[in-house]
């Protein structure tokens, strides 16, 4: 018997040390005005766990945001993060059929970095219409215009502007030294394993974030992770990457329990896991509303309950808040 490890086994890579970042909900009054009282202590919160926050992405609402709207979040993260990194959506609001338009891109890019912001390039139509070598021409011309960016691969049940690279697109993508790493959101475990081995072998210090709510130990074969699902708790992801990094076998049982949230709150329609982190967030005593945004998908008030045993379960839930049977809380 060999004494190697089999794919993908010998990608494991025990007691590293994990860069987290975390898709900062947006979270609202009511159907039409955001809380930005409650995102800015979200957003501390965040940064307090040690994570590094990333404020209009998806789970921000940030695809729907005006102008105004992002250009507020920005300043509020840049006045509660002060010097510590963060992470912003630079989004070209357009509509299928749109040509790219690369001079937009430029417009946001520098918009983030002036805040002091690190850009991650959401896809558009523009962008998501063209063929994967002007995506990259794309991407190569961003980096050429700022120190550092993120890509972003994201799957069509994310956003329907959505695309994957092939894996010798990957390969041109570490070519571009400025892209300090993308997200991987294809929500597939084995594109994401073939990245993290191109990159151990051509640029080890690229950065593969994990966008896979539904496997989140991807971490434990080299993922980082920039993922929604830890806006729910960033301070138990915070605990979990600890023990992982210092070699305690309680990551696992804790990676399980926040694993079992993530399939929940991430079930068909996966957009509609921004409400369930509301939801989530609310019982925890964390936001004072679990409104959603007029038109964004709603889950049931039944998961309430659910929720919160999932809480109780993690620690951060207090047994009854939730009514049995009912889904109101107590």
């Amino acid at each position: 018997m060999s004494g190697r490890a089999t794919e993908p086994y010998d990608l494991l890579r025990p007691e590293r040390t994990i860069t987290g970042m975390s898709a900062v909900l947006l979270p609202h009054a009511d159907p039409f005005t955001p809380d930005l009282d409650g995102f800015a202590a979200h957003l501390a919160r965040t940064l307090e766990a040690g994570l590094v926050p990333a404020v209009n992405m998806d789970t921000g609402f940030g695809p729907t945001l005006d102008d105004s709207a992002r250009q507020e979040i920005l300043r509020v993260t840049r006045e509660i993060c002060g010097d510590a990194e963060f992470v912003a959506g630079a989004h070209v609001d357009d509509a299928p059929g749109a040509r790219l338009d690369l001079d937009r891109y430029f417009q946001q890019v520098a918009t983030i970095a002036s805040h002091g912001g690190t850009p991650i390039l959401f896809p558009s139509h523009g962008l998501g219409g063209v063929s994967e070598g002007e995506q990259l021409a794309a991407m190569a011309a961003v980096g050429e215009r700022c120190d550092r960016f993120l890509g972003f691969e994201l799957s069509r049940a994310f956003h329907p502007a959505g695309f994957v690279l092939s894996l010798e697109g990957y390969r041109d993508l570490l070519g571009i030294r400025s892209c300090a790493g993308a997200k991987h959101s294809s929500l597939e475990r084995a594109p994401e394993w073939d990245r993290l081995r191109l990159r151990d072998r051509v640029r080890p210090d690229f950065m593969v974030l994990t966008g896979n709510d539904l496997a989140i130990d991807m971490v434990c074969y080299g993922s980082d992770y920039l993922l929604g699902i830890s806006t729910f708790a960033p301070d138990l992801f915070a605990e979990r990457d600890r023990c992982w990094a210092s070699g305690d076998p309680a990551f696992h049982q804790r990676n399980d329990d926040l694993q079992y949230l993530g399939r929940f709150a991430f079930r068909t329609p996966v957009p509609a896991y921004k409400h369930s982190a509301s939801q989530f967030l609310r019982l925890r005593g964390w936001i004072t509303s679990d409104a959603t945004p007029a038109g964004a998908p709603e889950r049931p008030d039944s998961d309430r309950a659910v929720l919160a045993e999932l809480g109780v379960r993690l620690g951060v839930v207090e047994q009854g808040v939730v009514e049995p049977g009912t889904g109101s809380r107590t």
